[in-house]
């Protein structure tokens, strides 16, 4: 009896908790599914739903001002990317693999921009670069993109370290690779999806940013999130809806991408050494 009674109740607690689990996803993600519906809404005020249309994306494609925004968000996260992932991947490898003195203050320190708020980043980059005497523009955005983003693709390529078989690495030298060769060759093919993942999560970032970029972008150093902000001022249109709805879906597939990467196992290693090795 008390048995049944207890199955009962953990059943009654495994319901309440669904429900409640469905009422948090559905307080998160239902500003983001109207944004997206209104998008497609044939009606200018997006409070009211007249009809389905697809003209205010033709508006957005038209628009010189979004382009020019888009093409600025892409040279930045580009660039931020590139840079961002080979400063962040040595750190990575120098963390992970040397005993050095302050290492662990200097792992304390890789944190910071994790962890401090956007806007405190901000006004202390556009402070250095006024103490510097740079103009502000899209060199600056890159730059800041760059000094914020270094922190996750080191703590990424490091957490993938944590499980690499330095063995491989010991063959590969003891058959006579060279240093160079053996990471080329041996590690880099081993951590590359640790990097990939670090990589598009820098790449998400940036595009994504505003706080920073609002402080340290100068004339003609526009990104889209800044356009869009500019554009909510006058007002919420279909068409803001539109360019945020293409924004959201590519940094979904950017983090969904990310993510698989940064879960994936070695399993390319165990198969390449066979069964018995």
């Amino acid at each position: 009896m008390n048995t049944e009674r207890g199955m009962r109740n953990a059943e009654r607690g495994t319901a309440a908790l669904r429900w409640f689990s469905w009422l948090v996803y559905a307080f998160l993600y239902a500003p983001i599914a109207v944004l997206v519906v209104f998008s497609f809404n044939s009606e200018r005020q997006t409070a009211v739903w007249r009809g389905f249309t697809l003209d205010w994306y033709r508006v957005l494609f038209r628009d010189a001002a979004i382009g020019n925004a888009v093409a600025n968000s892409v040279i930045v996260a580009a660039a931020a990317t590139v840079i961002a992932t080979v400063i962040g991947t040595m750190a990575g490898l120098a963390m992970a693999r040397h005993e050095v003195p302050g290492k662990r203050a200097t792992r304390s320190l890789l944190y910071l921009p994790v962890i401090v708020p956007e806007i405190v980043v901000g006004a202390a980059l556009v402070s250095l670069f006024g103490f510097l005497a740079m103009r502000l523009s899209l060199t600056t955005v890159i730059l800041a993109h760059v000094a914020f983003s270094i922190s996750y693709v080191a703590l990424v390529v490091r957490a993938r370290l944590a499980c690499f078989d330095r063995s491989l690495e010991e063959a590969a030298m003891d058959l006579g690779a060279t240093r160079w060769q053996t990471f080329s060759r041996v590690t880099l093919p081993l951590i590359a999806p640790g990097v990939m993942a670090g990589a598009l999560l820098v790449f998400t970032l940036s595009i994504d940013d505003y706080i920073i970029t609002s402080f340290v972008a100068g004339p003609g150093a526009t990104t889209l999130p800044l356009q869009i902000y500019w554009m909510v001022k006058t007002g919420i249109t279909p068409e803001i809806n539109a360019v945020s709805t293409l924004l959201l879906a590519v940094t979904i597939v950017l983090i969904a991408a990310a993510q698989r990467l940064q879960v994936a196992r070695r399993s390319t290693v165990f198969s390449d050494r066979g069964p018995g090795s």
